[in-house]
């Protein structure tokens, strides 16, 4: 399970930082190939840390408990992954305008960091919970199938069921 975890925060962090990268670039007005590969980089970077140091599966799991939310249903999937959004999404903008803003300055611009944070970051909390109300059980799900956790073992059917022809 633990591999499962593992593979779960590289894929999502992955997407999450394809998706923010590609949607902050596009949003700047200057979209540049260098300056996208950057982007991406760092905040796969960013994303592949805050995994490893905040287990998404146990404090989504905690707080369930403690609001007695039942797993698997819609509320619960809305609930974590606005979780989840809130721990990545906020860090990730954060590096990723301030490194804009820097790149800016160094070329004679003078862009207001607050405005331009506060606007990316309204542009990547709804873009990253979308993201990740879908693709995490999507993922989830074929990292489990994958790995045979959930499901009869090597492929066989479940014990007093006859094998499919």
């Amino acid at each position: 399970m633990k591999a499962v975890m593992i593979k779960m925060s590289l894929l999502m962090g992955a997407s999450l930082s394809l998706c923010l990268s590609l949607a902050g670039n596009l949003s700047s007005g200057k979209f540049t190939v260098p300056g996208f590969l950057i982007s991406f980089a760092v905040s796969f970077v960013i994303s592949i840390i805050i995994g490893l140091f905040v287990p998404m599966k146990k404090v989504n799991d905690s707080l369930d408990r403690k609001l007695g939310l039942e797993p698997g249903k819609l509320g619960t999937r809305c609930f974590e992954a606005l979780i989840s959004d809130l721990i990545y999404t906020p860090i990730i903008t954060l590096v990723m305008v301030f490194i804009a803003y820097k790149n800016a300055t160094s070329h004679g611009g003078n862009p207001p960091f607050v405005p331009m944070f506060l606007k990316s970051l309204a542009l990547s909390m709804v873009l990253g919970y979308v993201l990740i109300f879908f693709l995490m059980p999507f993922f989830l799900k074929m990292l489990l199938k994958r790995s045979g956790i959930g499901g009869p073992p090597n492929g066989r059917p479940p014990e007093g069921r006859p094998p499919m022809e």
